[in-house]
């Protein structure tokens, strides 16, 4: 094939749009949104001959400075500024690029929104309903109903990030600990516990497993594992199922929960980073919502002076 026959290449931005629908759970809406977004930043880079992991600071400074003089609101410039930064760093992590050049830009800020979280009672649905469709049926549709009760198992026992999750090794299934060894982020080695039923799921869907090879989750994708996208799809389903909307359920909203139910039950913070992986508490303090909301009770029950304020007559 010559080079004037060759394949066109893939859009940049598609890599990060079908993380955020996978990862994220994303709305089609908001996937539309970043999508004109990126595609507006990134034919503007394009225009100046440069390419999208070799992008500087400056570079990305400009073309937010243009912004302005376009029309765009503030609110507008500040969903733009963050899906670039979010582009940027999933180049960044998935190796694609040496750096981030986003790091250090500021602009138009609104507030952080909280995390989407299941409530406890969902969760334990949603493992249930897994749990039942693992026990019935026969063949490829059982095999496939086990190995989702088994993902589910494992991502609210442990909080691994799904890409982290799809690419556990084989041997994962056979240890002895109620632990596991996860490479993370930046290389970075972390401990993630295991529940009973985790490693239960985990030996049930090893012996289903056909074959050899060196994954867990084997799939006939390029990687030789589990998609991000195949594991979206299949929880969608598996939501449904289990009566939840299925815009509210995503491997990042379990993600989510495992770190909001430790630390409504107690956790330190602290704890809860060292087993997201975060390698700042900073990331880690979106949940404060739920520390606040557990402090606040604390002293409502607690103090010894808020029984008698209650009590206290109103002369108002």
């Amino acid at each position: 094939m010559t080079s004037a026959e060759a394949a066109p290449q893939p859009w940049p931005g598609e890599g990060y749009l079908e993380m955020l629908a996978a990862e994220r759970g994303a709305a089609a809406n908001t996937l539309e949104a970043y999508r004109r977004d990126l595609t507006d930043y990134l034919g503007a880079l394009d225009a100046r001959g440069i390419a999208p992991a070799a992008a500087e600071p400056a570079q990305v400074r400009a073309y937010l400075a243009d912004l302005e003089p376009r029309g765009l609101s503030a609110a507008s410039a500040a969903r733009r500024l963050s899906c670039i930064r979010g582009f940027h760093r999933f180049l960044y992590a998935e190796g694609l690029a040496t750096g981030d050049p986003t790091v250090a830009l500021t602009g138009p800020r609104r507030g952080r929104g909280l995390p989407k979280v299941l409530s406890v009672a969902e969760v334990d649905r949603l493992l249930g309903v897994a749990r039942e469709a693992a026990a019935i049926g026969e063949g490829g549709v059982q095999a496939r109903a086990i190995r989702m009760h088994c993902l589910l198992e494992l991502l609210y026992a442990t909080g691994l990030r799904v890409s982290e999750l799809i690419a556990l090794p084989r041997r994962a299934a056979t240890t002895r600990d109620r632990f596991l060894m996860v490479r993370g982020k930046g290389g970075r080695d972390r401990l993630v516990p295991l529940t009973e039923m985790a490693r239960a799921a985990m030996r049930l869907h090893l012996a289903r497993l056909r074959g050899e090879g060196p994954w867990l989750f084997p799939a006939d994708s390029a990687s030789g594992h589990l998609t991000r996208q195949a594991f979206g799809r299949d929880l969608k389903l598996a939501a449904a199922a289990a009566g939840l909307r299925e815009d509210r359920v995503s491997p990042h909203v379990l993600r989510h929960a495992f770190a909001s139910h430790l630390l409504q039950n107690g956790a330190d913070l602290r704890i809860v980073q060292e087993l997201l992986g975060h390698a700042d508490i900073a990331t880690t303090q979106i949940y404060t919502h739920v520390l606040d909301a557990r402090l606040k009770g604390m002293v409502r029950d607690l103090h010894p002076l808020m029984d008698a304020a209650q009590d206290a007559p109103d002369n108002t």
